[in-house]
């Protein structure tokens, strides 16, 4: 991994592969995590090769998306870019944003933004993007919840868009990507969002539809809709409105924590309350997937309240 020389601490960059995964120390980097710190990673290959334990190794932190905004803070001779990712608050570790370390040759100098241009987002959970209309696959893998700046009209079915790293527009399938909306949505249409990403396999640090945590769920399925929401559980509950259990609504957040100790755990409400009988949609730790289920009774034991975004 060679270090970009336009890239510089202090300054912005984007991320220009379809998923980078963000670590807690390059000396913490395992030898099944190869996939994922290539100059195109392979996130599928990545997660399929980790067993049930390794996928939540916390070694990893988060994930970033194509195009997502970091600020460099270090660059290393070996290749490490030390970053905080702007797009995924996290103020108690600092707050311009999550904190953590990526393989530089997956950033590369931010673009100047054109401001008068509707963002795009994919809402496919996977797509790939294109060198030509229907031509070959350029950038393979492209996740739900992916923002694109768009680069001119459709083409017989097909959207270009302007892709970092890539010095000319590429082509999505234009049902895959739809304009990023302007007003805020209603709680079931992010729960919809969610409920696509019912089986997904879970992966401690995970922000894609290859693979989500807790958190990650949530996060995602509010940047759909362009809403930003901290990365991490706790950051979450304080960044939401605190209801009356009993209160919530499908779409709303249920948040869960032992006695004395932080939130540990969130998911999104999905289906009203009736009595006792709370039902939820979450990336489940002890079940190693996302599910839709009642809250069984150890959930109960430690359900503190609902939260409204």
């Amino acid at each position: 991994m060679g270090v970009d020389v336009e890239l510089q601490p202090g300054r912005e960059a984007v991320v220009r592969v379809p998923v980078a995964t963000l670590w807690s120390s390059p000396e913490e980097i395992r030898p099944v995590d190869r996939p994922a710190l290539t100059d195109t990673p392979d996130t599928a290959a990545w997660i399929g090769g980790m067993d049930r334990d390794q996928r939540v190794g916390e070694c990893v932190l988060s994930q970033l998306l194509l195009g997502e905004r970091v600020l460099v803070t270090e660059l290393r001779s070996d290749g490490w870019a030390h970053v905080v990712a702007l797009e995924q608050p996290a103020r108690k570790l600092d707050h311009r944003g999550y904190p953590g370390w990526l393989p530089t040759a997956q950033l590369t100098p931010a673009p100047e933004p054109d401001p008068s241009a509707t963002p795009l987002v994919v809402d496919a959970t996977l797509t790939a993007l294109r060198s030509a209309p229907d031509g070959p696959v350029a950038v393979p893998a492209v996740v739900l919840g992916t923002r694109l700046a768009p680069a001119g009209r459709p083409v017989d079915g097909w959207r270009p868009v302007h892709v970092p790293g890539q010095a000319g527009p590429l082509w999505a399938p234009e049902g895959d990507v739809v304009p990023l909306p302007t007003e805020r949505p209603e709680a079931k249409e992010v729960l919809a969002v969610a409920e696509r990403l019912r089986d997904l396999v879970y992966v401690w640090g995970g922000v894609s539809s290859h693979g989500i945590d807790c958190s990650g769920l949530v996060h995602l399925a509010w940047r759909r809709y362009g809403v930003t929401l901290p990365r991490d559980a706790d950051d979450q509950a304080e960044a939401t409105t605190p209801l009356t259990l009993g209160e919530e609504h499908p779409g709303d957040l249920y948040l869960f924590a032992r006695p004395g100790r932080r939130i540990h755990h969130i998911g999104i409400v999905s289906s009203e309350p009736r009595g006792e009988v709370r039902r939820m949609l979450h990336a489940c730790y002890l079940q190693r997937e996302v599910v839709e289920e009642r809250l069984p009774p150890d959930r109960e034991a430690t359900l503190i309240g609902a939260h409204r975004v």
